[in-house]
């Protein structure tokens, strides 16, 4: 389902306005992460409300932490639907959900949270389990 970008563009830009770099296009993605260096959080960002809903200001929460990624980035499932699925090329072992929280370091995953798991949680719980990762991957 591709979504009217009206609907979409406040959560884009909840994103954007708070440090998260949007990737657009396959080129962005394969451009940020082929042969990365360092941390980088890759939040696959969605309209469903029932976990979307949690999950922006889960990750918002946790990147306002002192140790995060070196890198923000974001994809937006159902609209930019080629820089998504090249994200996804990067979470290998991983199904396709939406939305999804990737950590990755030197361009693997180290840490991924599903949307079974988002949806299970609160915000606040969702940040902290990332930071929980943050302290052992962003060092």
């Amino acid at each position: 389902m591709n979504y009217d970008p009206e609907v979409v563009k406040p959560m884009r830009e909840e994103m954007t306005q708070n440090g998260f770099r949007e990737l657009l296009t396959p080129e962005d993605v394969t451009s940020e992460l082929e042969n990365s260096e360092g941390t980088a959080i890759v939040f696959v960002n969605s309209v469903c409300g029932c976990s979307a809903r949690q999950a922006r200001p889960g990750v918002l929460g946790a990147v306002r932490s002192e140790n995060k990624p070196a890198k923000l980035l974001t994809v937006f499932a159902g609209q930019d639907k080629d820089a998504t699925a090249e994200a996804r090329k990067y979470f290998t072992g991983y199904t396709p959900s939406s939305p999804q929280i990737a950590l990755l370091k030197d361009g693997k995953i180290v840490y991924m949270m599903e949307r079974h798991d988002i949806e299970a949680r609160d915000a606040e719980m969702i940040s902290e389990q990332l930071m929980e990762e943050f302290e052992k991957y962003c060092n």
